[in-house]
This record gives structure tokens, C-alpha cells and sequence, in this order.
């Protein structure tokens, strides 16, 4: 390889003459005969552009060199290297440099490190200091454990990412990175030696022994801290009475030489134990563990006399102080029997049932009729009258005179009324006109709620205890003298709700429904009316759903005439001889209900909060507003959710 050409080149461009000339004093020729295929470089601070040159000319490549491509560049080398060696070299230099060669088919782009993972590089291959991408598949360790591992070897304008469908990790860097991380995983992914052993315990209880070794394992696990390896894992399998164990070897081993001196028989065929309940009650559940207990096949392991006495061995008693349930049986009876508690044993869920009654109602009375009459003054006897049975006798009770001449209104009644008469010394005559309108509306909105276990009956009962006659007697004593009596009988009136909920499959509940609603309407002849409105039905319902349980429509029309006959149908004067009376009333009642299950805490106190925010809301408002001749300060208030809601005492 000869200098001339750089010099010639030179000579052309004169901008890149010093470049040139430091290239030509850098670029010593190894031999004569070798001048094409080995060169030796030493430069200092030589501009990249000129090596890019020199390299492209070297070993035929074509470059593209990106603008931000910008160094000075020093190199030192004691031996003349061929030009593949030579073009690795330069691939090592642009690293140094924070740039990248990424070969795309005759074109070779340099561009800076950041933009090269996004630039084309190539599928696997490379070697050096080529920008490439790998996918390494991952046999036996979950990739995503992996990444934090391998992330810290990955420089900053590399790429490291993990697809859990394919279980393989995607690295974009330099090959030479890339393949130590391919040696590193492999070294990596290699199977471990857990397994799961099933052991039989033949008279210890799998979950009595499963939670005595868990105990054991976190104790020693909390003393070793925490650069101790993980214990193996350890479930019961209650049905066959069974330990499921996971883990390595040695942990494994340890363990089964622990059961193996825990699983050993009693010295008496018989024991007594005490099983603490957690969520039902040892009243209830005793009678249905002493029911499944005689059909238990580990009770009638002996047959004729055998059986009977094996029977006899089984007590159950329970202790409602503490909740317990006292079990006197042999041990695998025993683990029968505590595996049907545990089972049994459980959390119910809650249900908070929300119900509306809607009724709205309204009444509309019209009245106009006119009676007239002529009186005796002196023994009340009427000549003439015509009276209607609608307004109560209005006209006698208003023009009657007493004793002192006096005009009593009696028993006029409400509305308007207008008296006409005239007086005389023996007679009197009158005319009495009442015209009367009324209309009524009623607007009801009871919301009663409640909240119950699940498959357990409850009742709100929000009621006047009325009485109610039901007899009267009246006697004569010894002495002649009568002692009479009543009969009473007393029932609630009022809002009166009574459930049974059950929870059924996914979140569908199923409901036995009382609802009541009555109230006194008045006093009658006979005692007390009352107005009642119920319903008793079974609903199946999801959770939170708004459901109709049922309602009632009605529009009630009357309308009533009573006149004097041939002169009640005269024309406009026949008016005078007649009365009118229309009443029309409308009812609409509906009844809805709302269940919404309860299964944790939280959603207990989100529906407590809820109700107990609007009281406490209720209660400030009232404060605002004041109380009569008395400080703000005196009107109750809930304390926010959340704080004690009992007082301090003597506070």
C-alpha cells in the first residue's frame, strides 16, 4: 500500500490536508509484499471521519455515517493486522467511542449506541463488538426471575426484556455481551431437584401435624434470617389424611424423619379432645357431628357385639362457655370427625337486606245539596221537611230552637253552610244550603333495613302496640252488684319485617319474605280500624339487584244523588229539593327490596359507613338550625366514622 494516492487526494482537497498527512506518518506498510493485506495503525487524535475513510478503503466496506458521528480518535498497535482483523479493531474503537456499525446487506451504517437497538440489527450471529439481537430460550427458571439478574450486565443503550408466553428472554447489545449472558443462563436454567412426596399418615391428623411443622419451619426460618434457603412447602389433604411436601432433597429427608416419629399410635385405644370452634355454635353443631358420627365407617370397624361397643366409645358434648365441642372417640374416628367440623366449621357470609314501601294517594270529595223544613216551635215537630241522610240532618240541627229562642248550629258539620228561615210565633221555616270540597294526598316512604347471617331468619319490627277489644262480660256478683269486663288483645301496627336468606350458587340469593305495613285508619263503632298491607312470598335474586316484590293500583270513583221525588226533577227549581255527593280516590303502593351480600369487612364498613354518614349528617344539620332557647352545642352528634362512639366516662 502506497502513500501517493493520500498525497494526490490531498492535493485535490485541500481542507483535508492535515488530516492526510497525519494518516501518512501513522500508517507504517509491514513489507512490500504485503502491502495490500496488512497494515499497522498508530494514530493520535486523529479525526473518525479520516479512520471511517481509511477502513472503507481497507477492506471494500461502504459506509453511512450518521452527522452525530463526531471523535478524536487514538490508537496503538505494535504489529500490522489484516483487514477483517483490522475492521474488528474499528468496530472495538466506535464502541470505545459510544457508536455502533449496523450492517444492513452492502451498506454499513455508524451511528451512535442509543439508536442501534432500534436500527435493523441482525437475528443472532456476530461476534466482537457487533450490534445484534438474541432470543435465548429459557428451559426450567421462569424468565421473569431472570431480568433483575441480568439486567445490571446489560449496558444503558442495550436491551433487556422477558416474554413469559414463550418463557425466553429478548437482549439487543454487542454479541460479545450477549454471549457471555447465553453462558451465564445456561448455567442458570438448569432443573432443580424439588418434588413433591406424598406421605400417609397412618395416626396423626395431616392438618394438626401440617400446621405443628409450618410453626416450626417459620421459627427457624425468622433465626436463620434471611439469607436462609426457603423450607419446603407442606399441605394437608384432609380426605386421606395425607402430607403433600415440596422441596429439595435434604429438606424433604428432614422432614419425613419428623413425621416418621410424630405419626405413632396412642397407648390407650380411646382419647378425649377439645375442638375450639371458630365460627359456629358448639350448641348446634354438637347434635348433627353426634348424628354423623354412629354412620361413620371407622365406627363399625367390628361387627355383632363389636359394633355396639365400638358405637358406645363415640361421645360428643358441647361447651357453650367456650365454645367447644368435647369428643371422646378413637383417633381415626377423631380425624373423621375433625375433618366434617372443619368443613362445617366456617364463615358465613352476611346479607343486608334493604326494603322501600312506596305509596302515594289521593282523595277528592265534592258536596252540595240544599234540605229545607218547617218546625213546630213548641214541641219540635216538623210540618214539613225535607232532610238528606248525606249531610246528617244538617237542617233540623240548625234551625231547631231551643228553650230562650236561641238558634243552635248543633251538629252542622264542615263546609259551607248557609241557614234561611223565617220565624213565626208557632212556626218556623228554614232552608239549609251546604256546599263542601275536599282533597287529600298522602305521600309514604318506608325504608326499612337489616342485617343477617346467611340461611339465618331476622326481623325488624318498627310498631304501636294498639289494643284491640276482643269480648266484654258483664256479671252480677254476691252482693248484687255487676262487675263488668273487657277483653283486650294487643298487636303491633307498624312496619314489620321478617327474612330468611339464603346464598346459593355464585352470588344469586334466595329469599322467604314477610313484609307488613299497617297503620290505625280510625274509631270505628266496634273498635279500632286499622289499614294493612302485606306480602309473603319466596324470591330468587342476585346480588344487588332491585327487585318488585309487589304493589297495588286502584281508582276508586263514587258518586251518590238523593232528591225528593217529582220535585227533585223539576227543572232548575228541582235543585232545591236534592243533594249531591261524589268522592273519588286513587292508591298507588309499591313494595321493592334490595340484598346486597356482605362477605368481608370491608364491605361491612363501606354500608355501615354509608348509614351512619347520613345520620350523622341529619344531626348536624339539626344543630345549624338550633334549638329553642338552647346552645347549638346541646344537640347530639354521632363522632365521625371511625371513632369510639361511646363517650369517655363522666364526660
Amino acid at each position: 500500500m502506497t502513500f501517493q494516492r493520500y498525497f494526490k487526494e490531498a492535493a485535490l482537497r485541500p481542507t483535508r490536508v492535515l488530516i492526510a498527512t497525519l494518516l501518512a506518518f501513522a500508517i507504517v506498510v509491514a513489507s512490500p509484499s504485503q502491502a495490500q493485506e496488512e497494515i499497522t495503525l498508530n494514530l493520535k487524535g486523529a479525526d473518525i471521519s479520516a479512520l471511517i475513510n481509511t477502513v472503507s478503503e481497507v477492506t471494500g466496506r461502504n459506509f453511512i455515517v450518521d452527522p452525530r458521528v463526531r471523535a478524536q480518535v487514538t490508537v496503538v498497535s505494535r504489529r500490522p493486522m489484516e483487514a477483517d482483523e483490522l475492521y474488528r479493531v474499528f468496530l472495538s474503537i466506535l464502541q470505545v467511542h459510544g457508536f455502533s456499525a449496523i450492517d444492513e446487506g452492502e451498506i454499513t451504517k455508524i451511528i451512535p449506541d442509543v439508536n442501534a437497538k432500534q436500527m435493523g440489527a441482525p437475528i443472532g450471529g456476530g461476534e466482537g463488538d457487533e450490534v445484534v439481537t438474541q432470543v435465548i430460550t429459557v428451559e426450567n427458571v421462569p424468565v421473569a426471575q431472570l431480568v433483575p439478574i441480568l439486567r445490571p450486565l446489560v449496558p444503558q443503550q442495550g436491551h433487556l426484556a422477558a416474554y413469559p408466553p414463550t418463557n425466553a428472554l429478548i437482549i439487543s447489545d454487542r454479541a460479545a455481551n450477549i454471549s457471555r449472558m447465553t453462558q451465564l443462563v445456561r448455567r442458570i436454567d438448569r432443573a432443580s431437584d424439588d418434588e413433591v412426596e406424598v406421605v400417609r399418615l397412618e395416626h396423626a391428623s395431616a392438618g394438626e401435624l401440617a400446621r405443628m411443622i409450618a410453626s416450626l419451619q417459620q421459627q427457624q426460618q425468622q433465626g436463620l434470617g434471611d439469607g436462609a434457603r426457603a423450607p419446603a412447602r407442606i399441605v394437608a389433604d384432609e380426605r386421606s389424611n395425607s402430607l403433600l411436601i415440596s422441596g429439595d432433597q435434604a429438606s424433604r429427608t428432614r422432614i419425613r424423619a419428623l413425621i416418621a416419629h410424630l405419626d405413632t399410635p396412642l397407648e390407650d385405644t380411646g382419647d378425649t379432645r377439645v375442638i375450639y370452634l371458630r365460627y359456629a355454635r358448639a350448641a348446634d353443631l354438637a347434635p348433627v357431628i353426634a348424628g354423623v358420627s354412629e354412620n361413620l365407617p371407622e365406627a363399625q370397624q367390628q361387627g355383632g357385639e363389636g359394633t355396639t361397643r365400638r358405637r358406645s366409645e363415640v361421645n360428643i358434648q358441647a361447651d357453650e362457655a367456650t365454645n367447644a365441642l368435647v369428643i371422646t372417640a378413637p383417633p381415626n374416628v377423631q380425624r373423621s370427625l375433625e375433618s366434617i367440623i372443619r368443613q362445617l366449621d366456617v364463615r358465613r357470609a352476611q346479607i343486608l337486606v334493604e326494603a322501600a314501601i312506596a305509596e302515594i294517594s289521593g282523595n277528592h270529595n265534592r258536596e252540595l245539596g240544599i234540605e229545607t223544613g218547617a218546625f213546630d216551635s213548641q214541641n219540635d215537630l216538623p210540618a214539613f221537611a225535607s232532610f238528606f241522610s248525606a249531610h246528617g240532618g244538617g237542617t233540623r240541627s240548625a234551625i231547631n230552637v231551643g228553650q230562650g229562642g236561641q238558634i243552635t248550629p248543633g251538629n252542622i258539620g264542615s263546609g259551607m253552610s248557609m241557614v234561611l228561615g223565617d220565624i213565626s210565633s208557632r212556626y218556623r221555616f228554614g232552608a239549609f244550603i251546604r256546599a263542601l270540597a275536599e282533597d287529600s294526598q298522602t305521600n309514604i316512604l318506608s325504608t326499612p333495613s337489616i342485617v343477617t347471617l346467611d340461611n339465618q331468619e331476622a326481623e325488624i319490627r318498627v310498631a304501636q302496640n294498639v289494643p284491640f277489644v276482643t269480648g266484654s262480660y258483664t256479671g252480677v256478683g254476691t252482693d248484687d252488684i255487676t262487675n263488668p269486663f273487657q277483653t283486650v288483645q294487643r298487636e303491633d301496627v307498624g312496619v314489620i319485617l321478617k327474612i330468611k336468606p339464603q346464598i346459593n350458587e355464585g352470588d344469586a340469593v334466595l329469599m322467604d319474605i314477610e313484609q307488613e305495613v299497617s297503620d290505625v285508619a280510625a274509631r270505628g263503632e266496634l273498635g279500632i280500624e286499622t289499614n294493612k298491607r302485606s306480602i309473603q312470598t319466596s324470591i330468587l335474586v342476585e346480588d344487588g339487584q332491585l327487585i318488585a316484590l309487589g304493589g297495588l293500583i286502584d281508582d276508586f270513583v263514587t258518586e251518590r244523588e238523593q232528591r225528593v221525588p217529582l220535585l227533585g226533577d223539576i227543572p232548575v227549581l228541582g235543585n232545591l229539593f236534592r243533594s249531591r255527593v261524589s268522592e273519588t280516590r286513587k292508591r298507588n303502593l309499591m313494595l321493592f327490596l334490595q340484598p346486597t351480600i356482605i362477605r368481608d369487612i370491608n364491605d361491612a364498613n363501606r354500608f355501615s359507613q354509608r348509614k351512619y354518614n347520613f345520620m350523622r349528617a341529619e344531626q348536624l344539620g339539626q344543630r345549624e338550625r338550633g334549638i329553642f332557647m338552647q346552645p347549638k352545642e346541646n344537640a347530639p352528634v354521632l363522632p365521625p366514622f371511625g371513632e369510639p362512639v361511646l363517650p369517655a366516662p363522666f364526660e
